[in-house]
C-alpha cells in the first residue's frame, strides 16, 4: 500500500491546503453550537435583542465563510484525486509495458482491466473524500467532544463511556470489512474475464449456437458477485443502526441529567443547548463512519491489488553488461545446448537444442502441435531467457544486447495476427517508428497485399474493425507480415503466418522476402513452403530430430517422410 500512496507527494502541498480549508469548516461547526448557547444566555433568555443580533451576525458570516472554504476545497481536493488517479494510471501501463511474458502470465487481462478502472477510481473517490469530508467526520467527533467538555464537564462526561465503546466496535469492522471487499474485487474479476472471452469470441458462439450456455456462464459469475457485494454491503449498513443507538442513548442522557441540572440551577440552558447540539454533531459524524469504513475498506483492497502489481519484479532485463551501442548486424542466429521450460511449469519444452542458422539463410521448421516451434521462436527476440544452454546472435550472447536493440533488429509475425482499430496504413507503419508512406507502400508490396488495399473504397483509409474483423484471414496476416517488414528486420520470424495463403502468394511473400537478403525463420506445416527453406529443422516433442535440406531429410528421417506422404500421398517420388 505504501508504494501506491507514495503517489500523492508530488500534491502534497495541494492536499496540505485543501486539508487546512477543511479544518476552518471543522472549526466553523464547533464554535456555532457555543455562539448558539451565547445567544441563548446573554439575548433570548434576558430579552436583549442586541445581543440576539449580534451573536446570530456572527454565526451568519461564521456560515458564509464556511461555505466559500468548502467550494475552495473541492477544488483542490479533485485536483490531488483526479492528478492521482492520472499519475497511478500512467505508472500501471508502463509497468505492464516493462513486463516479460513470465510476468504477464501471473496476472489475468480481466485483473489488469479491472486495476486500471474499478480499483483506481475506488482510491481516487476514497482520496477526494478523504480530503473533503472523511477526515473531518473523526475530527468532527473529537472536537465535539472537546467542546462539550467546554462547555460543561459533568454533562460532557457522558461521552466518555459512549466513544470508546463506538471505536472498538468500528476498529472490528473496519477489520472485518476489508476482507469482505477483497473478496467483492475478485469477483468483479470474474465477471470481467467472461465478458471480455465472450465478447472475443462472440462469433464462435453463434457460430456453434452456444449462447445458453454462455448466458449460463455470466449468470453464474453475476450471481455470485451479487451475493458476495449483498452480504458485504448488509454488513456494513447494520453496523450503521448500533452506531445511531448509542448515540442517541448519549443524547437522551444528556438531555435528562441537563433538565436536572438545569433544575438545579448548575447549568444553563444555553449549555445544555450546546451540548445537546454537540452531541448531534457527534451523531452526525459517527453515522457517516459506515460510509467511512466502506470506502477504506474498498481502498485498502483495491490498494493492495494494485501494490502487488507495483511490486512485482520484472524478471527480463537488460544484463548490466550489455552493450547499448551493439546491433545485429548479419542476422547470424545460433542455438548451443537451449534448454527451456515455462517459469510455471516443471516440464521442458526444449531439450538440447543445438543448430545454426548464416546470415541470409532461411529456416523453415516443421513438428506437430506441442513439439515446441512457437517456444523456440520466443527465445531469439528474448521474449523468455533459456532455462540452460546458450543463445548467441552475430556470434555474441542474446543477453549481452540491450533489449531495444534486439528486439529492432527482429520482425516477428505471431501466430494469430493482430491488428488495431484504425486505418490500414497505421496499422503497417506501427511496426516502425516515423515510417513514410513509400516505406509503407514497400512493405505492402512485398507482403502481397498492396493490390487488395488499393482495391478496396478507402485504400490505406480503409478502418480495420476490432482485431481486424472486416478483414479475412489472408488479408489479416499479410498485414501482419507487412508491419514486420517496414522494420527492415536483419531477423524475420513468421509462426505460421503464411497458412491462410495460396501457394502462388506465398510463393511472391517468399521471393520478395528473399530479395532484402533477411534471415528467415518460418515455422510452417506445408511442406510446399519448407521445400523452398535452405534448411529444414525438425522438431518433435521439444527434442531435435533432424536438421538439412527437403532432400537430405527424405533420405535421413522416417518421420518426415511420413509428413510428405500424408501431404503429397506415397506417389511422391522420393518418399521410400
Amino acid at each position: 500500500m505504501r508504494s501506491v500512496f507514495s503517489f500523492l507527494k508530488p500534491y502534497k502541498l495541494t492536499a496540505v491546503i485543501a486539508f487546512l480549508l477543511m479544518l476552518v469548516e471543522l472549526a466553523v461547526d464547533l464554535l456555532l453550537p457555543f455562539f448558539l448557547g451565547k445567544m441563548i444566555d446573554y439575548g433570548i433568555q434576558n430579552g436583549d435583542l442586541n445581543n440576539i443580533v449580534m451573536w446570530g451576525s456572527i454565526m451568519i458570516a461564521m456560515a458564509l465563510f464556511s461555505f466559500i472554504t468548502g467550494i475552495t476545497n473541492s477544488f483542490f481536493a479533485s485536483h490531488v484525486s483526479w492528478g492521482f488517479a492520472y499519475d497511478i494510471r500512467e505508472r500501471l501501463f508502463r509497468k505492464i509495458q516493462e513486463f516479460s511474458f513470465a510476468n504477464l502470465n501471473r496476472f489475468a487481462t480481466s485483473h489488469l482491466m479491472t486495476l486500471f478502472t474499478n480499483d483506481v477510481r475506488q482510491i481516487q473517490n476514497t482520496i477526494f473524500m478523504a480530503l473533503r469530508i472523511m477526515a473531518k467526520a473523526p475530527l468532527l467527533a473529537l472536537g465535539g467532544v472537546i467542546m462539550a467538555f467546554i462547555v460543561n464537564p459533568r454533562l460532557a462526561i457522558i461521552f466518555l463511556i459512549s466513544v470508546p465503546v463506538l471505536i472498538g466496535f468500528l476498529l472490528w469492522v473496519l477489520k472485518k470489512a476489508s476482507k469482505l471487499f477483497s473478496r467483492v474485487q475478485e469477483k468483479i474479476d470474474n465477471v470481467n474475464q467472461v465478458m471480455q472471452e465472450n465478447l472475443a469470441g462472440m462469433r464462435l458462439i453463434k457460430a456453434f449456437f452456444r449462447r445458453n450456455h454462455e448466458q449460463d456462464r455470466f449468470e453464474e459469475a453475476n450471481t455470485d458477485l451479487r451475493d458476495t457485494t449483498r452480504f458485504t454491503f448488509r454488513f456494513i449498513e447494520a453496523s450503521m443502526p448500533i452506531l445511531l443507538f448509542v448515540m442517541n442513548l448519549s443524547i437522551i442522557a444528556i438531555i435528562w441529567f441537563g433538565n436536572t441540572q438545569s433544575i438545579a440551577g448548575t447549568a444553563d440552558v444555553g449549555d445544555v443547548v450546546a451540548i445537546v447540539n454537540y452531541a448531534m454533531r457527534v451523531a452526525m459524524a459517527i453515522s457517516m463512519f459506515s460510509f467511512i469504513i466502506m470506502a477504506l475498506s474498498r481502498t485498502k483492497a483495491s490498494a493492495e491489488r494494485i501494490g502487488e502489481l507495483l511490486d512485482e519484479e520484472v524478471d527480463l532485463l537488460d544484463k548490466e553488461d550489455a552493450d547499448d551501442k551493439q546491433k545485429v548486424i548479419d542476422g547470424k542466429v545460433e542455438f548451443k545446448h537451449v534448454s527451456f521450460k515455462y517459469p510455471t511449469s516443471d516440464d521442458y519444452v526444449l531439450r538440447d537444442i543445438s543448430f545454426t542458422v548464416k546470415p541470409g539463410e532461411k529456416l523453415a521448421i516443421i513438428g506437430a502441435t506441442g513439439s515446441g516451434k512457437s517456444s523456440l521462436f520466443q527465445l531469439i527476440p528474448r521474449l523468455y531467457d533459456t532455462t540452460y544452454g546458450e543463445l548467441y546472435i552475430d556470434d555474441k550472447p542474446i543477453s549481452s544486447y540491450k533489449l531495444d536493440n534486439l528486439r529492432k533488429s527482429i520482425g516477428y509475425v505471431p501466430q494469430s495476427p493482430l491488428l488495431f482499430s484504425g486505418p490500414i496504413i497505421d496499422n503497417i507503419a506501427w511496426g516502425k517508428d516515423n515510417a513514410t508512406h513509400d516505406e509503407v507502400l514497400k512493405a505492402a508490396s512485398d507482403a502481397q497485399i498492396h493490390q487488395t488495399i488499393m482495391d478496396l473504397p478507402n485504400q490505406y483509409q480503409t478502418q480495420i474493425g476490432q482485431k481486424g474483423v472486416n478483414l479475412s484471414g489472408g488479408q489479416k496476416q499479410r498485414i501482419s507480415i507487412a508491419r514486420a517488414l517496414i522494420r527492415k528486420p536483419r531477423i524475420l520470424m513468421l509462426d505460421d503466418s503464411t497458412s491462410a495463403l495460396d501457394l502462388a502468394t506465398e510463393a511472391r511473400l517468399l521471393e520478395a522476402i528473399q530479395d532484402d537478403l533477411n534471415t528467415l525463420f518460418i515455422i510452417t506445416q506445408k511442406i510446399s513452403t519448407a521445400m523452398k527453406a535452405d534448411r529444414i529443422l525438425l522438431l518433435d516433442e521439444g527434442k531435435m530430430l533432424s536438421i538439412g535440406t527437403h532432400e537430405e531429410l527424405l533420405k535421413e528421417s522416417e518421420l518426415y517422410q511420413r509428413i510428405v506422404e500424408s501431404q503429397f500421398g506415397k506417389e511422391y517420388p522420393d518418399v521410400r
